[in-house]
């Protein structure tokens, strides 16, 4: 698949055991030198990455972060910049990110920054960066209080998702990654929402065939829209879905909180709103609820202060003068952008859900 934008059009792979496609890449961008980011947890299959790598005649060096959201940080950030210096990265070189969405994120940000911008290969690891954060070129760290309040849009030069990395993943880890799935399903893509509801079994249970299908389904929905909105000024905000409310939560409880599980929480609160709005019928925070139960994203997120999640949600990038425009759901497979909700509202379901 070609994910095309205003920067460029760029290739997305998807499939199983795909370090040939990879050397095919590399070998086609012809950098003048490489370098690997990744975390402690991915550091094995970043070594297989190097290995393939060097298979198409080219060295790198492998520099691993602490595996936490928390690496989302100027330190770590100054940290990846200095071994790209180390290892005489040029403007004709390439960084290659192999990790998960945090990777992908501080990778994509010093790939944009160092030299004024060098050349992103990415290579997701996990469910949750192959259908959302390796797409789209969104990079960057967290500020002290909000996520992903310091970056820069930088597209790959490539993406390459090997699905036979998701088979090692934890399973907490695999299974919140359907809370983005689910979001794209609700937001935008009705079959998927049904491809979903006659398939969480074999999800569940990783079947790659199914994966790929899926997998597939999120990119093109949202390499459609990034087509459109490259640099966020409108329609791409409805990928924002969930995230009003769960980037909140992550922001109000230090990080601690997986990402899909805050994801399923926004996208509770955004439907409750909506139901309570008249926007969509109760069917629709049914279905929702009855999707993200059955991949086993419960409704009660870990303890939360109410006021910390409330001003956390003042901060949003996408707030104005503390007023956020939501997205809100208005039947399955159809949201919308830019609703104003009574703050009253917000706080009356935000308490509820977080109770």
């Amino acid at each position: 698949m070609i994910l095309d934008s205003a920067s460029g059009g760029y290739p997305v792979l998807i499939g199983t055991n795909l370090n040939r496609e990879l050397r095919n890449v590399i070998t086609r961008l012809d950098p003048t030198g490489a370098a690997i980011i990744t975390d402690a947890n991915v550091r094995p299959y970043a070594a297989k990455v190097a290995k393939a790598i060097k298979r198409a005649g080219l060295k790198t060096s492998i520099h691993a972060i602490p595996a936490s959201e928390r690496s989302k940080s100027m330190a770590q950030l100054e940290s990846a910049l200095a071994f790209l210096e180390r290892n005489r990265i040029d403007r004709g070189g390439c960084v290659i990110a192999v990790g998960g969405g945090t990777v992908g994120d501080l990778a994509g940000f010093a790939a944009a920054i160092w030299q004024r911008g060098v050349r992103l290969v990415a290579v997701p690891t996990t469910l949750l960066a192959m259908v959302d954060s390796s797409i789209g070129g969104k990079t960057g760290i967290n500020g002290l209080k909000s996520k992903n309040a310091v970056g820069a849009f930088w597209q790959p030069a490539a993406v390459v998702a090997d699905l036979a990395s998701i088979k090692t993943l934890p399973a907490a880890n695999y299974r919140d990654a359907f809370a983005e799935v689910v979001k794209y399903a609700v937001a935008m893509d009705r079959g998927l929402f049904d491809l979903l509801q006659r398939n969480s079994p074999r999800l569940l249970e990783r079947d790659t065939s199914m994966l790929e299908r899926v997998v597939f389904r999120c990119v093109a929905a949202k390499a459609l829209v990034v087509a459109k909105d490259e640099r966020d000024r409108g329609p791409r905000a409805i990928l924002n879905y969930g995230h009003t409310a769960g980037h909140a939560l992550e922001a109000a409880t230090g990080f601690r909180i997986a990402h899909g599980r805050a994801v399923a929480f926004g996208m509770r609160v955004a439907a409750q709103i909506a139901f309570a709005m008249d926007l969509c019928s109760k069917r629709v925070v049914e279905s929702q609820d009855a999707l993200l139960e059955a991949f086993e994203l419960p409704h009660r997120p870990p303890h939360a202060n109410l006021n910390r999640v409330l001003a956390a949600m003042a901060m949003d990038k996408k707030a104005r003068r503390g007023k956020v425009a939501w997205v809100m759901p208005r039947r399955i497979g159809h949201a919308e952008i830019g609703h104003s909700v009574p703050g009253a509202l917000v706080r009356r379901v935000v308490k509820r859900s977080l109770a």
